[in-house]
């Protein structure tokens, strides 16, 4: 059975840090890209960063020079660091196994991040 398990979620203060993390089973980790994705109610999911199989990263501009997307295939892990929050970060935070072309998408279930005072 194919999960994305989303955790690391929470409320912080302006300013402040969180590590969110996706623990993968059921399918190859290593051969798909990893994407997180966010996603504030009544607008639509918009990409945050991406890690591709070999490593390489990419990041909105939004949140580009505060977050940090790591992988560990062994541990089938997919982070993402995120550092100096902004009260426009607060969003339900998704991670993404990216088939590509040949393979299926799958999906996790989100994790909130609330950042306020």
């Amino acid at each position: 059975q194919v999960q994305l398990v989303e955790s690391g979620g929470g409320l912080v203060q302006p300013g402040g840090s969180l590590r969110l993390s996706c623990a993968a089973s059921g399918f190859t980790f290593s051969r798909y890209d990893m994407r997180w994705y966010r996603q504030v109610s009544g607008k639509e999911r918009k990409l945050v960063a991406t890690i591709s199989t070999g490593g390489s990263t990419n990041y909105a501009d939004a949140v580009k020079g505060r977050f940090t997307i790591s992988r560990d295939n062994a541990e089938k892990t997919v982070y993402l660091q995120m550092n100096n929050l902004k009260p426009e970060d607060t969003a339900v935070y998704y991670c993404k196994a990216d088939g590509g072309f040949w393979l299926n998408d799958y999906w996790g279930q989100g994790t909130q991040v609330t950042v306020s005072l």
